[in-house]
């Protein structure tokens, strides 16, 4: 037993044979789930709501890191109602990947787990600016996903992560109940592109 586990720990862990994989992933995706402590005048953090943004990975064998930026306009607003002018949250975010080894999934599909920390920033304006927000926090995520390349430079990567907001201020300001916190998930789909 002590030996199969040996075997697959220097299988695992072996220095690559080729040089780390650079790569650009822009995304498409869905916040959901989302739970907040701000007063969301529309109810809408919730619910399903567009995202965009960007990440950049440098991937080894099966360590690497990553920078991840999403952008999510209208995040706190529900689209039947009109009280919010503005309402969105934003996330930054430097990772570290844990992947399939690349030797063993080259032509197929590569799962990899990923978690890190950084700021996520949210912002509320209504249209009577009694409530606004403008307030970064410090924040983690955690999640996975897939990458598989459709050709030596071009492939499509599937990712589902889980963002939530620590610490945050208690300040008594009416614009949040209790500690100021945000969470929500984040589903996307990007184009993997490789340098």
């Amino acid at each position: 037993m002590h030996v199969r586990a040996l075997a697959l720990a220097l299988l695992l862990f072996a220095p690559a044979p080729a040089a780390a994989d650079w790569q650009m992933k822009p995304f498409l995706g869905l916040t959901f789930g989302g739970d907040t402590t701000f007063v969301d005048l529309e109810r809408a953090a919730g619910s399903p709501n567009v995202v965009v943004g960007l990440g950049g990975v440098l991937l080894g064998e099966v360590i690497g890191v990553e920078v991840d930026f999403g952008y999510g306009p209208g995040f706190f607003q529900s689209g039947d109602q009109t009280l919010v002018r503005v309402g969105s949250a934003t996330t930054l975010t430097g990772n570290f990947v844990v992947a399939w080894p690349r030797r063993m999934s080259e032509y197929t599909l590569r799962p990899y787990f990923v978690t890190g920390v950084g700021l996520m920033h949210v912002r509320i304006d209504d249209w009577l600016d009694l409530l606004k927000v403008a307030d970064t926090l410090p924040a983690v995520d955690l999640g996975g996903g897939a990458t598989g390349f459709l050709s030596d430079r071009v492939g499509l990567s599937w990712d589902v992560r889980r963002f939530r907001s620590v610490g945050g201020r208690n300040e008594g300001r009416g614009v949040s109940f209790g500690r100021e916190r945000l969470s929500f998930w984040r589903a996307t789909m990007a184009v993997a592109i490789r340098y």
